[in-house]
């Protein structure tokens, strides 16, 4: 396995501030295997919590590496699967802080919405633990799922990240536009950031922060890189 890191833009400044840590596997045979084909079995199998593990240990190490040679602090995005998302996260989170030696602000977590369905009262508890750390929490795929505003409320979320299935179409589509629009100006309300993915051309750039969108990433600024290439 390796992790790709796909850069996350400062809208106003142009900035890469964070990154989201992406796994591939390189198979002796096959070559590079897209995490859509081996994800899907891996959460079947179970092998989804090793892998879990696996990519927070390799994006601290990461991270340490990167805090050694000089670069500012910066977010580095993991994925949650609903498996990993069990009792007792908070405190390995916290133990891997400290193994590595870097502080909070190198790490975000991000889930899904359909996470946030089951053992409500538990997921609040152990999110409300992870944020006491300060590790930055992200809403992934938002409005794609089980969308409830009440999540928003009730989560200690800092980040709304707009999926990419309504910003392909942007500026074409009234309806898309609308939705992205309405899902930025209420992360304003809320006090929360937000950040558009798979943002691919000028256009979709230049409605996003029109609208007063935070971050984006996408490949029209890069597509995930191995970390020598996103140094």
């Amino acid at each position: 396995l390796k992790l790709y890191y796909q850069p996350k833009v400062n809208i106003a400044t142009g900035a890469i501030i964070g990154a989201e840590a992406l796994v591939r596997w390189l198979h002796p045979e096959r070559g590079m295997v897209p995490p859509s084909e081996f994800i899907p079995v891996a959460e079947e199998s179970g092998l989804i919590v090793h892998i879990g593990t696996w990519v927070m240990e390799a994006a601290c190490k990461q991270a340490r590496a990167w805090l050694d040679a000089g670069f500012p602090p910066m977010h580095i995005a993991v994925n949650l699967s609903a498996r990993d998302f069990s009792i007792g996260l908070p405190q390995r989170v916290d133990q891997l802080l400290k193994d590595h030696g870097i502080g909070p602000e190198w790490l975000e977590l991000e889930i899904t919405e359909g996470m946030l369905m089951n053992n409500t009262e538990t997921v609040i508890t152990m999110m409300n633990e992870i944020s006491a750390l300060g590790i930055a929490l992200s809403l992934d795929d938002f409005g794609t799922g089980y969308s409830s505003l009440s999540y928003l409320k009730r989560f200690p979320i800092d980040t709304l990240k707009i999926d990419r299935s309504f910003v392909i179409n942007i500026p074409d589509d009234g309806n898309d536009c609308a939705i992205a629009g309405a899902i930025i100006s209420m992360s304003k309300q809320l006090k929360h950031n937000v950040i558009a993915e798979g943002v691919e051309t000028l256009d979709q750039l230049a409605f996003l922060k029109s609208m007063g969108c935070d971050e984006i990433q996408g490949y029209l600024f890069s597509p995930p890189v191995p970390p020598e290439k996103f140094e």
